[in-house]
């Protein structure tokens, strides 16, 4: 990370709560699950699928991750009982992996359950490199168990065409993503170029070995190359899905559903929306630049 890139995310927290609020709505469902509810439904009604999330990361108490672990579990009661179009994502250091290896394994099992009994799906999140082989750890512990599980890679991590190649022997559910985490140059690519060329390569290997795979991007290019590849490989649409996040580039994002793929916004929700977007723009200095820029420019 450069100095600028340090100062303008110590600047952060100085952020006026009302300028953060306006700017975390236009990626951020609400505080409620029917506000929730209302955003999968409007979603739905345009033809894309959606992945809720709740807000929350980083716990260092017993009782938040169970708490977490209920409000998911309301979550797809609620998706199942107005038979809505979406599937859950959780972080693991919201359901206690800082707490315990095994505390997490089993908040993440009883919440494949529940979803199993739905017919619904849970996927992993990544997070930063430091908790990477705990995350597959209880990601390839549980899919030897559900069929209901994804995971995610980051194509930004070095280590990650090993792990694919791990991921594929066991045609597991994955995620692409280029990766939000600032991470040092000895584990991770960091020129633009070198990244989407690695994610070209290993959404290729991901399909070809017949994992479902989430593409997740909002690269007009790297969009292009999975067309290329899906079309290459004369793979049906339902055995893949484009992701994006709500609130980025809605065009592309019709575009795509446009020419017959499908689509799934990630929404997340959650009373926790300050101290998320405090941390989101920290972790990503050019989002802290560009709030910056908006509280300069008032």
């Amino acid at each position: 990370m450069s100095l600028m890139d340090k100062l303008i995310g110590a600047t952060v927290p100085f952020v006026p709560k009302p300028l953060v609020r306006r700017i975390a709505a236009s990626y951020i469902a609400g505080e409620t699950l029917e506000e929730q509810v209302l955003a999968i439904r409007e979603l739905n009604s345009k033809g894309f699928m959606v992945a809720t999330s709740i807000l929350g990361e980083d716990v260092t108490e017993r009782a938040e991750s169970f708490e977490a672990v209920q409000q998911y579990e309301e979550a797809l009661g609620a998706i199942a009982s107005q038979n809505l179009n979406s599937n859950i994502h959780v972080k693991l250091t919201h359901l206690g992996l800082n707490l315990g290896k095994e505390f997490c394994y089993n908040n993440v099992k009883r919440l494949l359950e529940t979803a199993n009994s739905y017919g619904n799906f849970v996927r992993i999140d990544m997070e930063d490199s430091p908790t990477t082989d705990d995350t597959f750890h209880i990601f390839f512990r549980l899919n030897a168990e559900f069929e209901n599980v994804g995971c995610v890679v980051q194509a930004c991590l070095r280590r990650t065409a090993n792990d694919v190649q791990k991921l594929t022997a066991a045609k597991a559910n994955v995620r692409i993503c280029k990766g939000i985490y600032i991470e040092p140059r000895e584990i991770a690519y960091l020129g633009r170029g070198r990244i989407r060329e690695n994610y070209a390569v290993l959404l290729e290997q991901l399909l070809t070995a017949g994992c479902y795979v989430g593409i997740a991007t909002h690269d007009k290019w790297l969009v292009g190359e999975a067309f290329r590849i899906a079309g290459i490989l004369k793979l049906d649409a339902s055995q893949y899905e484009f992701q994006m996040l709500h609130g980025v580039d809605p065009e592309l994002r019709k575009s795509i559903v446009g020419t017959g793929h499908r689509l799934r916004v990630a929404v997340p929700f959650g009373p926790m929306w300050y101290p998320y977007s405090i941390r989101r723009l920290r972790k990503n200095p050019r989002i802290a630049r560009y709030v910056l820029q908006a509280l300069l420019t008032r």
